[in-house]
């Protein structure tokens, strides 16, 4: 398959097919005329005919589409499209999300096989679902594979911006490259979201979003860049809600969704820091904790192009966890690992509630082989996945760090393990390691976030045989714009962690990764200054893993 198109993507190919009357070209909104757009049809669907035209704010000069629109998990026949109407989009009330009273609203949606919308293969109606904050979820099928397409929504006068979106080839054909970033940890208070801009710039064909997307507390002890909207730590629906909102609306952010599809996973932020399944790191009642998890899974949904088939909330559950084949190349498994998870080993009170430092003569229940971050269904779910696959390489996507790391404290005398990250459930990553070794599973690569730092690691059968084989390769992406730890403690503790062969923690950035049948390439790629939004890029390392041979060397 050619690689090569304009702009360095996958290059899918034409779509010939008879166009469809082309859409109505975007103009100024007004509040005429964006009720115009929906008030016969709309108004009908949702049960509103015949009814006095609901109350809305002054639209005049609003945009609808103020949140923008994105695509998410791409397959062979098609892709999940995602806009949400907010004209209002920080509105306070919470009895009108985005500013809006209305029932479900209808939309137009077009997609094309060009860029400028001129040969429209698909129009259709999607709903936005006035229960799920007028947010689109629609889950577009019967496209031809392994093509790009470009979309659009209309309401009214009013048109979003133009997306791009492609279906994936079929699995097992054979594919020459895919290109993809990872990214994790965007706090909007310490920094702008230049890297967002930079990955959008190198045409990647999947972005990969392992975590972290918002972060629900406001900044109290450390300067920050900018701030959020509310100045509350999101607890409710509504603040969740205006907490995404007010990411949504940063133009990098929008213009990465646009532009490339996506595959997404959630770490703790999205919820609370440290959280695991009901467990809240405060110690709260876990019936008051789940009403709050709730609330942060449904705005989780609203403001992600995800499956509503699959991932529709039920309540304090949503099931995120699935594959994603691409032609007979890659296999990426993206894991849910907080809401599945056994509670953080050894928490014996509120401030030591989460993610903290244990020590083996003092924490038993640490090693537990009981425990799983996963949960048993997921774990059983990985494990036969990762078993059945044919793909040439297999990426597990997730969000914490894997790779063993001891923290030596001198004071005390020995060896600390961190409970929040894998080393907080060592029995669940020996089945893990266990099963990729056994299965003998082709080029196994985990990709990971969530500690503010780059790092390239060997994943060994046994971390304290520093013989034992490496049987996969971890690569870390550092935070878009979160503080990172310090550089100097870590570095203190790299002696008792050969496994790790590199590592920094200053620079913020993105990973973006060049895979081939017979290499992956991982650049890792940092920021000049988070508190610029102009700032600039550059490649800090880059490590190869050649296809056969598990761990990194550099470029």
């Amino acid at each position: 398959m050619a690689v090569a198109p304009p702009g360095g993507g996958v290059d899918h190919g034409a779509v010939t097919s008879r166009p469809a009357p082309n859409a109505t070209r975007g103009r100024a909104l007004s509040r005429r005329s964006f009720l115009g757009g929906f008030a016969a049809g709309a108004l009908a669907a949702s049960g509103l005919a015949g009814c006095a035209i609901p109350k809305l704010p002054d639209l005049a000069g609003k945009d609808p589409f103020s949140l923008g629109v994105a695509a998410g998990e791409p397959g062979p026949d098609g892709f999940v499209l995602w806009t949400r109407l907010a004209p209002e989009p920080l509105w306070p009330d919470p009895a009108a999300p985005g500013g809006l009273t209305t029932g479900d609203i209808v939309l137009r949606y077009d997609i094309a096989s060009d860029p400028g919308m001129r040969a429209i293969v698909r129009s259709g109606s999607a709903v936005a679902e006035a229960a799920y904050a007028h947010s689109v979820h629609l889950e577009v099928r019967g496209l031809a594979p392994g093509r790009t397409y470009w979309y659009r929504f209309t309401s009214g006068d009013a048109q979003s911006r133009i997306g791009r979106a492609w279906t994936a080839p079929p699995v097992g054909r054979p594919l020459g490259q895919l290109r993809f970033g990872f990214v994790s940890c965007a706090n909007y208070e310490h920094g702008y979201f230049a890297a967002y801009r930079h990955l959008a710039d190198q045409s990647p064909d999947l972005v990969l979003f392992l975590g972290d997307y918002i972060y629900e507390y406001v900044e109290r002890d450390r300067p920050t860049v900018r701030r959020h909207s509310d100045d509350v730590e999101a607890a409710t629906l509504p603040t969740y809600r205006n907490r995404y909102a007010q990411y949504r609306l940063d133009p990098d952010l929008q213009r990465l969704h646009a532009e490339t599809p996506a595959l997404i996973t959630w770490d703790d932020h999205e919820v609370q820091d440290d959280y695991a399944d009901r467990w809240s790191k405060t110690f709260d009642d876990p019936a008051v904790f789940l009403e709050r998890r709730a609330a942060a899974y449904q705005a989780f949904y609203e403001h992600m192009p995800l499956r509503p088939s699959r991932s529709r909330p039920q309540g304090p559950a949503l099931r995120l966890y699935d594959r994603f084949a691409y032609g007979d190349l890659v296999e990426f498994s993206m894991l849910d690992e907080r809401q599945y998870r056994a509670r953080e080993a050894c928490a014996r009170r509120p401030d030591a509630g989460g993610g903290h430092l244990e020590f083996d003569a003092l924490c038993a229940e640490r090693k537990d082989p009981s425990r799983s971050i996963l949960g048993a269904a997921q774990e059983g779910w990985l494990f036969d996945g990762l078993g059945r696959s044919r793909a040439q390489w297999n990426v597990i996507a997730q969000g914490v760090l894997m790779a063993q790391l001891r923290q030596r404290v001198p004071i005390v005398g020995t060896v600390g393990h961190w409970t929040d990250a894998w080393d907080g459930y060592p029995a669940s990553r020996d089945r893990f390691l266990a099963h990729v070794e056994a299965s003998r599973v082709s080029n196994p690569v985990v990709v990971s976030g969530d500690i503010h730092s780059f790092w390239v690691n060997d994943l060994k059968r046994d971390f304290d045989d520093p013989g034992s084989p490496t049987v996969a390769t971890e690569f870390v992406g550092t935070s878009i714009s979160s503080i990172g730890p310090s550089y100097s403690q870590f570095m203190a503790w790299m002696p008792d962690n050969p496994h790790v062969r590199y590592f920094e923690s200053r620079q913020r950035g993105y990973v973006f990764v060049e895979l081939t049948p017979g290499h992956m390439t991982a650049h890792l790629r940092n920021l000049s200054d988070v508190r610029d939004p102009q700032a600039a890029v550059s490649t800090l390392r880059s490590y190869i893993v050649e296809s056969g041979r598990p761990g990194a060397v550099p470029a």
